[in-house]
């Protein structure tokens, strides 16, 4: 068995064989587990002593969540940019479907233009729930992370301007890139957030310009729903964000966690 180090890179892969495995990224290999994701949050990682190259497998979502939470308008500038309202005291909550989940290298899907015609990107960081949390306090709320990985909140903007609630414009097929990994033993609160569109920079922005923090975040969220191993919650998006149209390459970067690209079709 190997120990957890403080600091791990750790992702979802899929095999030749269709099989599904979690492994350690070292270099551009993958160190590979016999782990599932419960005994990995529980610091029971198991290395079969295969190692594949990086480039030989197909990354997936690095976790399968019971579910998404988004916070909206936790930074001061994309609140405005949006219609929305800055420096709230609570955020603006809203859930994505599971289904719209897709990983690095994934395809984002514009839905028909009879549907929507402005599709929107949010680069984000995400943490990942590492144990169940209920009723938790700001104090111990780090405890429950296991740790962080990347998001796109892909978003339908002129339905979430006219819908009275962001379900539609937020939950289409594909509206929900994930990882490429998991990101274990860093601090979250000062780190770069860019994202780039065809090459070009359209999002720079920082953790730190949150006007919520990450421990009331989880504590206030542990208030009204349960959260599970493996849960996503999406932290909120920097300013930039603006409309993708079929050809473009996304890209959002965040320092100590890595890139997640995406082409939308």
């Amino acid at each position: 068995m190997q120990v957890l180090q403080k600091t791990q890179t750790i992702v979802r892969y899929q095999k030749p064989n269709g099989k599904a495995s979690y492994g350690i990224v070292e270099d551009n290999e993958i160190l590979q587990l016999s782990s599932d994701f419960a005994e990995i949050v529980n610091n029971d990682l198991k290395f079969d002593g295969v190692r594949v190259k990086y480039s030989d497998v197909k990354i997936l979502e690095p976790v399968i969540p019971s579910k998404i939470v988004n916070f909206g308008w936790t930074y001061a500038g994309h609140a405005k940019e949006t219609g929305g309202t800055a420096n709230l005291k609570e955020p603006f909550l809203f859930l994505k479907p599971t289904s719209s989940l897709i990983p690095d290298q994934g395809e984002i899907i514009l839905p028909s233009p009879d549907l929507t015609q402005q599709v929107e990107l949010e680069g984000e960081v995400a943490i990942v729930i590492g144990k169940r949390a209920k009723n938790v306090t700001e104090e111990e709320a780090m405890d429950y992370v296991f740790g962080y990985t990347l998001f796109n909140d892909v978003t339908a903007r002129d339905l979430t301007k006219t819908d009275p609630q962001f379900t539609r414009g937020k939950g289409f097929d594909t509206f929900g890139p994930l990882g490429p990994c998991i990101v274990t033993g860093i601090d979250p609160t000062n780190l770069r957030i860019v994202t780039k569109l065809n090459g070009q920079v359209v999002q720079d922005g920082n953790t730190n310009q949150m006007s919520l923090s990450i421990p009331f975040l989880i504590s206030w969220i542990s208030q009204v729903m349960t959260l599970e191993p493996g849960d996503v919650l999406a932290t909120g998006s920097p300013s930039g964000s603006c409309p993708m149209k079929s050809g473009d390459v996304v890209v959002v970067e965040v320092e100590q966690i890595g890139k997640l690209c995406n082409y939308v079709k």
